[in-house]
C-alpha cells in the first residue's frame, strides 16, 4: 500500500510532462516546504495533545487512532469468521420472518404530479 520507488519514478516522469523542467525545480522546493510546514503542524498538534491529555497519554493511544489500521478487507474478513453473539443470534432469528407488506395495484396509487421548475430551465 505504501508508495514504491517505481511509484515515485512514474509521478517523477509525468510531473516533468505537466511542469516543464524549467519549472520543476521551483515546484519540488515548494512541495519540500509544505512537507516540512505540515509535519511541524502535526507535531505541534501532537505536543498539544500530551500537554492538554497530561502524562498519561501515550504514543499507543495516537496509533489507535491512525486511520491505516482500519483495512476493509481486514475488517470484514475478520466480521466473517468470527462467530456470532447470543444477541446477534435472536436479532437474526427475529428478522427471518418478514413482516407482509401492503401492496398497492397500480390503479389504486394516486398519481403524482411531476416537479418542474419553469425558471430553472
Amino acid at each position: 500500500m505504501g508508495i514504491s520507488v517505481e511509484k515515485i519514478i512514474v509521478i517523477a516522469v509525468i510531473a516533468m510532462f505537466l511542469v516543464g523542467p524549467e519549472r520543476l525545480p521551483d515546484y519540488a522546493q515548494r512541495l519540500g516546504r509544505f512537507v516540512r510546514q505540515a509535519r511541524r503542524m502535526l507535531d505541534d498538534a501532537k505536543d498539544r495533545v500530551r500537554d492538554e491529555m497530561g502524562p498519561d497519554f501515550d504514543e499507543a493511544e495516537w496509533r489507535k487512532l491512525d486511520p491505516r489500521q482500519y483495512d476493509p478487507r481486514r475488517i470484514i474478513r475478520d466480521a466473517l469468521l468470527e462467530p456470532p453473539s447470543p444477541r446477534e443470534e435472536r436479532e437474526a432469528a427475529h428478522d427471518a420472518e418478514p413482516e407482509p407488506v401492503p401492496v398497492l395495484r397500480e390503479e389504486a396509487r394516486p398519481r403524482q404530479r411531476a416537479v418542474f421548475d419553469d425558471e430553472a430551465t
